[in-house]
């Protein structure tokens, strides 16, 4: 076995597992399941008959989300907290099946997601697990936000927002990733928004199923939310948590360190696209089974830290 010889294996569920919520964006209810899935075929969404791997090169451009699309017509919105999820709980090789457009927004963060995968559990496969190595910097940059990439023993993520609500104003973190660390400092920190802004997001057929259930909503300087928030800093830990997720759809997790200044999801998708298209990049490299990647499965009843 390759796991004897130090080397980190694939893991796939070891059960199938569901849940049922609302989509944030359509306001549609959806069922999930997660199901295992074999060696090598990595996360990859079934909605309507289509299978839509998670794959940067699978999304399109999109508001606020991000989205896979088969290119013929089916999209599956809103992934980027689940595939955070994935990746946290260590889980290379799941089918996700969907019976609407969106993956359900739960409580707005990725806990819920975490919970589901602790309920399955995982078991290994006899494939060593992959990762992708950045071997030099490569940055995309637009209207005063940018998305970086350099090499680095390990995995690391900083960010940095900059908004004019009082509330939220200037937050930076930094964080290096060891088994816990995703779990503990960033998977319940919830997707926020300005209550002013939610009637023009609705015109726009957007955040249709947004509520104080499922967001953080802020209203000036007031967090409207019983209990407030759950990190000071929730709104700079969540977008970490995005781009998380959005990283994950370079098809296993990656070596090398991320940061992000005001970078959305458009520009994470960027900055994978920059990173694939130079071959002096970039390498595949496998999993050492004591190295920071391998991120161990979350015990049964994880719980989410209070406010």
């Amino acid at each position: 076995m390759l796991g004897d010889m130090g080397v980190a294996l694939q893991r796939t569920l070891r059960s199938a597992v569901g849940c049922r919520g609302i989509g944030l964006h359509s306001g549609q209810p959806v069922a999930m399941t997660l199901r295992p899935a074999a060696q090598d075929s990595g996360i990859v969404f079934h909605r309507l008959g289509a299978a839509i791997r998670a794959d940067w090169r699978n999304t399109r451009e999109s508001a606020l989300s991000t989205v896979l699309s088969n290119g013929e017509g089916i999209a599956i919105g809103t992934i980027e907290h689940l595939m955070a999820a994935l990746a946290g709980g260590g889980v290379d090789n799941a089918i996700v099946e969907l019976d609407g457009p969106e993956v359900p927004i739960m409580d707005g963060s990725a806990a819920p997601f975490l919970q589901l995968i602790a309920r399955a559990g995982t078991r290994a496969l006899d494939a060593a697990r992959r990762a992708v190595k950045v071997l030099k910097p490569v940055s995309v940059a637009a209207n005063g936000c940018s998305a970086a990439l350099l090499p680095e023993h390990g995995f690391s993520m900083s960010f940095e927002i900059d908004f004019d609500n009082p509330l939220i104003s200037r937050q930076d973190i930094a964080v290096t990733f060891d088994p816990g660390t995703f779990e503990a400092e960033l998977a319940s920190a919830r997707t926020f928004g300005l209550l002013d802004d939610w009637p023009r997001l609705k015109a726009a057929g957007l955040a249709r199923g947004g509520s104080l259930d499922n967001a953080v909503v802020i209203s000036g300087n007031r967090v409207l939310n019983d209990g407030g928030l759950r990190f000071a800093d929730e709104f700079v830990r969540h977008k970490l948590l995005d781009a998380y997720g959005d990283l994950y759809l370079a098809g296993g997790p990656i070596v090398g360190q991320f940061r992000g200044v005001r970078s959305s999801h458009a520009l994470n998708r960027r900055l994978l696209q920059a990173l694939f298209a130079d071959p002096d990049a970039w390498c595949r490299t496998t999993v050492s089974e004591t190295g920071p990647l391998n991120i161990a499965p979350l015990p049964e009843g994880m719980r989410v830290p209070s406010a």
